[in-house]
């Protein structure tokens, strides 16, 4: 596969993921446990196909270190977002999450070659504006400040942002390992489903149209297409290119009528993309986006 192609791979993984909120706000009902559990499985499963159908079901067997980073992070992160759009505007929990490309930019820059810069605070300093002023709304229209969602939500926001950092040591590891670690964080969900949670039996056709969306597109085809991206594309330019994940989920979230249109949540959207471009570019940018091995949920 050549760079080019790997690229376009990822800018895929990009727009599958503008609609993760769109996706997770349609499974109304479903608990976020059990959420988790059977789009992994979906996503899993798909995965393990596409690697079947290629020739390559041999090198789906994860690292043990791969395996229990994977738990951390697309576990762990997915499980907090999904909770966080149940328990909070979606909208609002949707754009705090997407706070990982700066928490990504400041965690790299930490790291052994890098070194934190005045852009980087800067960056980090207009991401939590945002942050305020999607807050400000909600207390302006009674909403109650902040809520469960809103933390659960940047909760979500650091373990993306550290396993993304830390799964650069990974590379080596196939791509394909994908679909065992995620039936694998199929099974800790159920567990945790069925010690915290009560099941639904009864999705309705919206519910599970939600669940078919997340599996195959948002936590399946999405998560493989990106490490293609990560491993064998042009990491700086997707790395830019994933700051419009936020503006297309939260414009389809608008016109799927799951959030209103409003100036606060548009300038919290534009906020966070400047508060990131800010954070990526400047004097002695260079490399730190190409440090940036993530999803982006």
């Amino acid at each position: 596969m050549t760079s080019r192609t790997a690229t376009a791979t990822g800018f895929v993984a990009i727009l599958l993921w503008s609609t993760l909120a769109l996706f997770t706000a349609m499974s109304g009902r479903l608990p976020a446990f059990q959420l988790v559990a059977m789009t992994f499985v979906i996503g899993g499963l798909f995965i393990l196909a596409i690697a079947a159908a290629r020739g390559r079901l041999h090198l789906a067997r994860p690292t043990p270190a791969s395996f229990l980073l994977g738990l951390y992070g697309p576990f762990g992160d997915t499980a907090l977002y999904y909770a966080a759009v149940k328990t909070a505007p979606p909208a609002e929990a949707n754009l705090i999450h997407y706070l990982w490309p700066l928490l990504i930019v400041l965690f790299a820059a930490l790291l052994p070659g890098g070194g934190l810069m005045l852009r980087h605070l800067t960056g980090a300093l207009i991401g939590l504006v945002a942050t305020a002023v999607l807050i400000s709304g909600s207390l302006g229209a009674g909403g109650g400040g902040i809520q469960l969602g809103h933390v659960l939500a940047a909760l979500g926001a650091f373990v993306w942002a550290s396993y993304s950092v830390v799964s650069r040591r990974f590379a080596g590891v196939p791509s394909e390992s994908l679909g065992v670690t995620m039936l694998g964080c199929a099974a800790a969900a159920l567990a945790c489903h069925l010690a915290f949670e009560q099941t639904l039996w009864t999705p309705s056709l919206v519910e599970w149209g939600g669940v078919l969306g997340l599996g195959l597109g948002s936590t399946g085809l999405a998560f493989i297409c990106w490490d293609i991206g990560m491993k064998k594309g042009d990491v700086s330019l997707l790395g830019v290119a994933s700051y419009a994940a936020p503006v297309l989920s939260t414009i389809i979230l608008v016109l799927a009528g799951y959030a209103a249109a409003s100036w606060l949540l548009a300038l919290s959207c534009v906020l966070i993309v400047v508060g990131a471009l800010v954070a990526s570019f400047g004097p002695g940018a260079g490399r730190p986006p190409q440090r940036s091995s993530t999803r982006v949920s």
